[in-house]
């Protein structure tokens, strides 16, 4: 049988060492050697001897539930052999996160992470996703995180001098070491007038990062995510 399908950048290889690599921009594969966490829902494909368990605050606080707006739960896998992940066909990038480090990432784009990592749930209260305030996982540690994006990411550099103002919307991540806020950039009157909608972003300042997506929520998405 011949086609364009079976092109060698389609066929999945067996894995030569275990962890976390990009099967394509869409997709996550991991070769699981023990145990690893990913989000309830996002395995497409495995083989191997695999065990998938729903996780809430369990496993000797390690695994914790992380949230968005609507929730989202995470899940180990254990024992070994390879998996793959995606969501949605949204863009995938591997983050390898050393000592010392620490990456806030909005919970609706964590896609699977090694199990050497930590995370703490943090929310900045009032910040847009109707009004449920936005939930975010400080990682930290040492390994392999896998973010995804819808569309290509926007990293932009944060200064002293230069603070950065984001869309709550439209943010993926950031440097766990900046600071936040929230910042209104209309007001009540202009609102009520039919004003642009941008009422309120979310402001960086300090030294570092933030990473955004080139779109922002919709009602749609914010149900499924």
């Amino acid at each position: 049988m011949k086609s364009d399908l079976f092109a060698s950048e389609n066929m999945a290889q067996q894995a030569t060492v275990p962890g976390m690599t990009l099967q394509n921009a869409k997709s996550v594969k991991y070769a699981v050697n023990g145990e690893m966490h990913a989000r309830q829902g996002s395995m497409i494909a495995y083989r191997g001897n695999l065990q998938f368990e729903r996780k809430g605050q369990g496993l000797g606080g390690m695994l914790k539930r992380a949230v968005t707006g609507e929730g989202l739960a995470l899940m180990a896998v254990r024992g070994q052999g390879e998996a793959w992940f995606a969501h949605e066909a949204q863009n995938c990038f591997i983050v390898d996160v050393e000592q010392g480090d620490a990456l806030t990432v909005n919970g609706r784009n964590v896609l699977c992470f090694d199990a050497t990592l930590s995370y703490e749930i943090k929310t900045v209260k009032g910040a847009g996703m109707t009004g449920g305030g936005l939930f975010n996982s400080v990682f930290t540690g040492y390994g392999k995180l896998a973010v995804i994006c819808d569309g290509n990411p926007l990293v932009i550099p944060v200064t002293t001098n230069q603070p950065v103002y984001v869309d709550t919307d439209a943010v993926v991540g950031w440097s766990a070491q900046l600071n936040t806020s929230l910042h209104r950039s209309q007001s009540l009157g202009s609102m009520l007038r039919g004003g642009s909608g941008e009422a309120v972003q979310l402001m960086l300042q300090g030294e570092g990062f933030v990473i955004v997506r080139p779109s922002e929520l919709t009602p749609e998405k914010a149900k499924q995510s």
